[in-house]
């Protein structure tokens, strides 16, 4: 297995992690068990951000710029749904 791929694997590992604790904290019972799952999710996220940033850096994960204009109509369509 070469690196793109284990760091492909690891990546949807971390992002299955974030889900799991995610819906642990939503569907919890007590404050307790919110802040446990609320910390793991805090923690999986830094390490997705940590995979997806090494990943790009390595040129593993390609990213799309999107023009201004674009992202501001895109804004605008969604403001005046409120």
């Amino acid at each position: 297995m070469d690196d793109k791929n284990l760091m492909q694997n690891l990546l949807l590992l971390e992002k299955g992690c974030c889900d799991l604790y995610m819906h642990g904290a939503i569907e919890s019972g007590t404050q307790n068990v919110h802040l446990a799952f609320s910390s793991a999710f805090t923690d999986s996220l830094s390490m997705q951000n940590k995979i997806f940033s090494k990943m790009t850096a390595k040129g593993f994960y390609p990213t799309q710029s999107v023009e201004q204009n674009k992202i501001d109509s895109v804004k605008q369509k969604y403001n005046s749904m409120q």
